[in-house]
């Protein structure tokens, strides 16, 4: 019983926060929150945090959420519904980060930096799994992983076709770092 006692403990071990701050994401459909990771991805955790502290992420849409993978977000720059572009399309005012890849699969509930096809353009925008997607594994930053609030996640709004594009997103209605 004590080596499956210590297995457990072991295993369980990462997957238990470690006084990470946690981001809250008040949405449409309910609360979410992800545990962050600063040890894994320092410089955008760091972008996270900052980015939600400013309120920055309040009322951004989940503009890209495709059914039995993702729900994207994060778009501060045109994500908002007074925004003049396309959500999906802009980040803040901060300048790309770097990527900081890691050894964490992309599993349900995973955090991770969206990008454009330069793997130092992360910026604002960021994802939560809906499905495990191996083929990410070490492409995309990994931030955080949900700790509760994955039916919040799956009661989205899902898009329409392969972008995944949502025509009445829902939103953040406000996020928070505890």
């Amino acid at each position: 019983m004590k080596r499956l006692t210590l297995a457990l403990t072991l295993f369980a071990a990462p997957l238990a926060a470690q006084d990470n701050p946690t981001l809250v994401l008040n949405t449409s459909e309910g609360a979410v929150r992800i545990e962050l990771l600063p040890e894994v991805a320092p410089q955008h955790v760091e972008r996270i945090t900052t980015l939600a502290e400013q309120g920055a992420y309040d009322g951004v849409a989940f503009h890209r959420v495709i059914e039995g993978f993702m729900a994207q977000t994060g778009d501060v720059g045109c994500g908002t519904v007074d925004a003049t572009c396309p959500a999906g399309t802009g980040g803040s005012d901060l300048p790309d980060l770097p990527a900081e890849f890691s050894d964490i699969s992309y599993e349900v509930g995973v955090v991770g930096m969206a990008r454009t096809a330069d793997p130092n353009s992360a910026n604002s925008q960021f994802f939560i799994m809906t499905e495990a997607a191996p083929h990410l594994n070490g492409q995309y930053t990994v931030v955080g992983r949900v700790l509760d609030g994955m039916d919040a996640v799956n009661a989205l709004e899902k898009g329409a076709g392969q972008s995944g594009a949502v025509a009445n997103p829902d939103r953040i209605e406000s996020a928070s770092v505890e």
